[in-house]
């Protein structure tokens, strides 16, 4: 949102090229329309800001929708009512609407950021899209990729924004037990395994299995992420409960 945002902004207040700085005029002159530009950006990214939410306003609609005539009687609110049902974000003035359609694709993951591995996260009618993991953008054709990741291929990417999203699809776990990695560390309470990232911090992690069986009578594995600088398996343990290695000593596991 906040991208396509910044990109209405930037259309909406460029300034052509005035020449060099010997046809600016005097300082004060440019400090004046430096000002004014400013003023201008932020007249209109608070304008866009007021936007009503078209279809994103449909929890609230229902809450205070009825039916029939009843609707009427209760002050349901039929207009944006009735664009929440066919388009998207809208901006209306007193004498002119902008109005954006529904989008076709939006796919997010649980914490409501744009998300998807296998097209775009968010895709409109006229052809605009967005393709996003996890919330980063990334580009369409790195999506393509990722059915076809491999320990090498992952190693090799220089971008570590990118390398951390291929880490992500292709799994931790998988990358660790695929590409040679070594436990650094074992105690009772699992195994520390670590591998270098050219450019990156190294991708640390903890095995651990589950105590509770599973109906069949087998241990679940799991792998914990933590942080690079932890030295043993315990320390690793006790960080994912917010605890010092030292003060780590469950009476009963369940």
């Amino acid at each position: 949102t906040e991208r396509v945002r910044t990109g209405v902004v930037e259309a909406l207040t460029a300034q052509p090229d005035q020449g060099g700085e010997q046809d600016r005029g005097r300082d004060q002159d440019q400090d004046r329309d430096r000002s004014r530009a400013r003023d201008r950006e932020a007249a209109v990214r608070l304008a866009m800001l007021d936007a009503v939410l078209g279809q994103h306003d449909a929890p609230w609609l229902a809450a205070v929708a009825g039916e029939g005539d009843a609707a009427a009687d209760a002050g349901e609110p039929a207009g944006p009512a009735a664009v929440a049902r066919a388009a998207g974000w809208w901006w209306p003035y007193e004498t002119a609407v902008v109005i954006a359609e529904r989008p076709l694709e939006l796919h997010r993951d649980e914490a409501g950021r744009l998300d998807r591995g296998d097209g775009p996260a968010l895709a409109y009618p006229d052809g605009f899209a967005l393709y996003a993991w996890r919330g980063m953008p990334v580009p369409a054709a790195f999506l393509e990729q990722l059915s076809q990741l491999t320990p090498e291929r992952i190693r090799t990417e220089e971008n570590a924004e990118l390398r951390r999203v291929m880490l992500e699809h292709y799994g931790y776990d998988r990358y660790l037990e695929e590409s040679g990695a070594r436990p650094v560390h074992r105690d009772e309470t699992g195994v520390l395994w670590r591998i270098a990232m050219a450019g990156d911090e190294p991708v640390t992690m903890v095995e651990v299995v589950n105590s509770t069986p599973e109906p069949d009578g087998t241990h679940r594995t799991y792998w914990l992420r933590v942080p690079p600088r932890t030295r043993t398996a315990r320390e690793g343990v006790a960080w994912t409960f917010g605890l010092e290695a030292d003060g780590y000593a469950p009476e009963r596991e369940t």
